[in-house]
């Protein structure tokens, strides 16, 4: 058995139900039924499409950003072994850089392409050119080099790779 009781404002309900009652005794039904309206569904479609338009120019930057720092990467390595193949061998190596096919070579492996969208640039002794856009940084026996610095570009990131003429260390430094 349900006790009617009396709230303020006039409205009748019971102990157990706190839904409004007519006077009838019932239940009072809602008119509008759950759900989401079209302007709302629009409204989170519209949000959604626009994180994934973020998410994919970020994605794609990342893969930019990934791609020249490998390519960093090898190439440091590439001017490594040639250091140390002039070391062991006891016999002048060069490391090559050819800018206008986007291609090194480190000695006694194969020429190795760039990705497509990423520059190479190198910077050289005159001694050491080849031709107008190709030349290497040469390696002596006791761990010296001529120098140089080769620069790799992506758009707007930069990285750099510097061999220093006296001792032939390399280091990687990123710019932009």
């Amino acid at each position: 058995m349900t006790r009617l009781f009396h709230q303020a404002g006039g409205l009748f309900g019971t102990e157990t139900d706190q839904a409004p009652l007519r006077l009838s005794g019932t239940p009072c039904r809602r008119s509008r039924q759950g759900g989401f309206s079209l302007l709302e569904l629009i409204v989170v479609l519209v949000l959604v499409m626009l994180l994934f338009a973020v998410v994919g120019v970020s994605v794609s930057r990342s893969v930019a950003g990934a791609e020249i720092r490998n390519a960093a990467r090898e190439i440091t390595a590439g001017i490594r072994h040639t250091r140390g193949q002039a070391i062991v061998t006891r016999q002048q190596q060069v490391f090559h850089v050819d800018a206008r096919n986007r291609t090194w070579k480190a000695s006694e492996r194969d020429a190795v392409e760039l990705p497509d969208g990423l520059e190479i640039l190198l910077e050289t002794a005159r001694s050491e050119l080849t031709g107008e856009q190709a030349g290497g940084i040469r390696f002596y026996p006791d761990g010296a080099s001529t120098g140089g610095r080769i620069t790799l570009r992506a758009q707007e990131r930069e990285w750099e790779i510097n061999v220093s003429w006296l001792t032939g260390e390399v280091s990687l430094d990123r710019d932009i």
